[in-house]
């Protein structure tokens, strides 16, 4: 029976609901092999691949690279709006597309644990492929390991990119000055909230879905357009709240946002108030804030609106050259407070 919702019609193993990865074919044994030849390789199919090497060689046209590296034990595996392989693949693209590249290759590592089901793995594959096409990038080779059943949680696994950039911006947190202008893609706390109901079982009345995509399209959209960006960061674990004040420590500059700019969905905001949480500090997978050029705020934000992940885009603040360091939030009654880093994570494995 397919728990998954997934078509198993085209996979090219024979799958059913007793179907698991065995640790005794594990290693360099048959069942490995069977799921390079028959699973992986088909699924992420390019000439890179092909070649059957311990590694790709690939041609970059570009004297300046992006590199980058995540490992994602997400808990639950399937969560409303996505699972663990779209993020893994999504989660790389936007930290390569965040340094202003364009991601062109993904490597792939997996931690399997014995007796996770065929059907289950086939899901993920197959929700990697597709965000990976989605997102205009190859997955041209990777890894596979199988440990003792209670060793790995089901399913692991670790993804690096590389990225080629081709313009001259210096797009970084030491780039961000004083007078920049503060926008925000979308609303947040989405895929914190959708993990968190899917991991206890909370029936709120409307599912939350996880904001889980690739912005690579959106960031490339903006520098085409001439936009002058000095720094990216996307909002994952700990949320727009943190990801301002490490920027604001880093620059050492004073960021100043607006709440009433920031939007969050009302399903959100009413979870959120239930468990106890701040959506600023709630991790967010298709989100990020860019820091540009005052007088090229607006025409930033028209680009973005243009896009359907940017349809919410929407400017929330401005950076100051003191207090250094520091990151103030203007509440919604006119007031103002200093956001202060959380002494631990608010939601542990969301990503």
């Amino acid at each position: 029976m397919n728990k998954n919702n997934e078509d198993f019609s085209n996979c090219p193993l024979p799958i059913d609901s007793s179907s698991f990865i065995t640790l005794a074919h594990g290693g360099g044994g048959k069942l490995t092999h069977q799921l390079i030849e028959k699973l992986f390789r088909p699924a992420f199919n390019n000439s890179e691949l092909e070649t059957q090497h311990d590694g790709a060689v690939i041609n970059i046209p570009s004297e300046k690279l992006a590199l980058t590296t995540d490992s994602y034990v997400v808990r639950p595996l399937i969560f409303p709006g996505g699972n663990i392989g779209s993020l893994a693949v999504n989660g790389t693209v936007n930290d390569l597309a965040m340094c202003g590249a364009q991601p062109l290759y993904l490597t792939a590592a997996f931690i399997l644990e014995e007796g996770l089901p065929m059907e289950l793995l086939w899901t993920i594959v197959q929700a990697m492929k597709r965000s990976a096409d989605h997102a205009g990038v190859k997955i041209i080779t990777g890894d596979t390991k199988v440990v003792d059943k209670g060793k790995g949680d089901g399913i692991f696994i670790n993804t690096s990119g590389v990225g080629v950039i081709e313009h001259s911006l210096k797009i970084h947190p030491k780039s961000i000055q004083p007078g920049d202008v503060v926008l925000l893609s979308g609303d947040i706390g989405r895929h914190g909230i959708a993990i968190m109901a899917a991991r206890e079982g909370l029936g709120f009345q409307d599912q939350v879905e996880s904001d889980c995509a690739a912005v690579s399209h959106l960031v490339q959209n903006l520098i085409n357009a001439g936009i002058e960006i000095h720094c990216m960061r996307d909002l994952t674990r700990g949320g727009l709240a943190t990801a301002l004040i490490e920027m604001a420590q880093t620059s050492a500059v004073s960021i100043n946002i607006i709440e009433s700019e920031i939007p969050v969905r009302e399903d959100v905001k009413g979870a959120c108030e239930i468990l106890g949480l701040d959506p600023f500090y709630v991790a967010n997978e298709g989100r990020f804030v860019v820091f540009v050029k005052a007088d090229h705020a607006k025409y930033a934000m028209e680009v973005m609106r243009k896009d359907e992940l940017g349809s919410q885009a929407s400017i929330i603040g401005t950076v100051m050259e003191a207090p250094k360091e520091t990151v103030i939030l203007k509440t919604q009654i006119g007031t103002s407070r200093i956001l202060d880093m959380l002494s631990g994570e608010q939601l542990p494995r969301i990503c």
